[in-house]
């Protein structure tokens, strides 16, 4: 692993349709930060984190992404894109 930048991604996720009852403004799409770890994911490529753990991602050198489960009975949502963050 090298430069901080090159360790991390956000992960962007579409929230879909607007949600009326929504009291917090939260319009923008949701995301989420995650560093790279120790694992390969099935495709050979580093598997990213996030803090918690919880979401995980296999994320190549192309950018393209495969979410992947961190538990049993895990219903995955699947991001619009992965970027990296700004410095």
């Amino acid at each position: 692993m090298g430069d901080d930048q090159e360790d991390r991604y956000e992960l962007v996720f579409d929230r879909g349709e607007p949600d009326p009852h929504d009291t917090k403004g939260a319009d923008g799409p949701d995301v989420v930060l995650v560093t790279r770890t120790t694992q390969t994911g099935p495709g050979g490529h580093p598997v990213y984190a996030d803090e918690t753990g919880i979401i995980r991602a296999e994320i190549s050198d192309q950018g393209e992404l495969r979410m992947l489960p961190s538990g049993g009975q895990q219903a995955l949502t699947h991001p619009v894109h992965a970027r990296r963050p700004a410095p």
